[in-house]
């Protein structure tokens, strides 16, 4: 298990959620866990409601990046063709089990990455591909010659992501913070490239960051005092046992640890800092005639 598929196993397993995107926070929404699905739910439905309509039955998507499989089994009971993709095999697991419980038109999964998507057998097959919180794992370069070749002309890719912004690398406070994303400025250089044309470009940034302040009050309000008491108790009744654990952890693991508590626990990883080094992005490609 690798460390996306571990982060949306436990996402589950501590939050009850399918999915471990942020979810969309609009004004109605108050932003708490209690809402947290229906946040998650909001972003579901703007995401699909972006694709082609599924009138008639026979409008094909690819959703790239499946996760658990969440939005694929809603594409379709909304009356899509679906099919997915993941390269992770607990992931791929639990989509399987999740496709067999529902009746109704049946799913291919492909379980693998992107980048080796078997290309002859979905030749110009997808009326829309799509990529939820997916994108920014796969190499730009790969994925527009891919998608040039699977989905039809005319057909539409649909994105919704985070990326980064031209203040990544500022060395400011923060700037490690959140990793991940492609440089915006980058896409839209590589998109030059390829035979597709951008019909949306939406920034949701400020709809979705809400979800960094959700979790990091959870982080530095509860889970280090949390922490601190733990360390306390074990160092006052265990003090050698626990100072053995703690050295061979620094020992062995030092600077990972070093590294994630900079991450999580230094008190940058806040709604204000994400909005400086990310912007979230729901994007909408038509591949070109």
């Amino acid at each position: 298990m690798n460390s996306k598929e571990l982060g949306l196993v436990l996402g589950q397993q501590i939050l009850g959620v399918d999915d471990l995107h942020y979810g969309l926070w609009d004004d109605d929404l108050p932003l708490s866990f209690a809402n947290l699905a229906e946040a998650q739910q909001r972003y579901t439905d703007m995401i699909i409601g972006a694709l082609p309509s599924p009138d008639g039955g026979d409008t094909r998507v690819i959703d790239i990046g499946c996760g658990t499989g969440h939005i694929l089994a809603q594409l379709l009971d909304r009356g899509f063709v679906a099919d997915g993709l993941v390269p992770a095999p607990k992931l791929a697991e639990q989509v399987r089990k999740r496709l067999a419980e529902r009746s109704g038109k049946a799913a291919r999964l492909f379980e693998s990455t992107f980048e080796k998507f078997p290309i002859d057998e979905r030749r110009q097959y997808y009326d829309a591909a799509l990529f939820s919180e997916s994108y920014q794992y796969i190499p730009m370069s790969a994925s527009f010659p891919i998608l040039a070749q699977i989905v039809k002309p005319g057909g539409l890719v649909v994105i919704c992501d985070f990326f980064k912004t031209e203040n990544a690398g500022d060395g400011q406070p923060g700037d490690r913070s959140f990793g991940g994303g492609h440089k915006m400025a980058a896409f839209y250089a590589e998109l030059k490239k390829h035979p597709f044309t951008l019909l949306r470009d939406e920034d949701i940034t400020s709809k979705v960051s809400p979800n960094i302040k959700l979790l990091d009050d959870t982080l530095m309000l509860r889970l280090v005092p949390a922490g601190k008491t733990l360390n306390r108790f074990l160092t006052e009744n265990y003090p050698r046992s626990w100072g053995l654990i703690k050295s061979v952890f620094k020992l062995f693991f030092g600077k990972k640890i070093e590294k994630q508590k900079y991450k999580y626990f230094s008190g940058n990883r806040t709604q204000a800092v994400f909005e400086r080094y990310k912007t979230y992005r729901l994007l909408v490609l038509k591949r070109d005639d």
